[in-house]
């Protein structure tokens, strides 16, 4: 078995799939409300599935059950790079050679840079 996808339910299509856009993910395909982008090196796919059952952001939701993590060779910078996209990361936290911050989309639901 293999991870294929997350499906995210969203309230902001077109805000979140820009926003994880600039995260470097792209688009593999698109039908109306519902969005898949994966990363170059061809990794599980997030998947952005529009829907009104879900409010348009707010606080960080602490109490989710799922974090999705993006692997990046240097945690610092990219925190740096989101830092200026106007995103909201915490603290880089580091655990022997592993380095990783959790950061908020714009509907509030976390997520994890890590070298791990």
């Amino acid at each position: 078995m293999k991870l294929a996808q997350l499906i995210l339910f969203v309230h902001d299509l077109p805000r979140m799939q820009a926003f994880y856009e600039q995260l470097g993910l792209r688009v593999v395909d698109a039908v109306d409300g519902f969005v898949r982008l994966a990363d170059t090196a061809g990794g599980a796919v997030l998947a952005l599935h529009a829907t009104t059952a879900i409010g348009p952001g707010g606080p960080p939701r602490e109490d989710t059950a799922a974090k999705w993590c993006f692997h990046v060779d240097d945690v610092d910078a990219e925190r740096a790079r989101l830092v200026e996209l106007g995103a909201t990361v915490r603290e880089t936290r580091r655990f022997g050679a592993i380095s990783f911050c959790d950061a908020v989309d714009p509907e509030g639901n976390i997520f994890q840079l890590t070298t791990r």
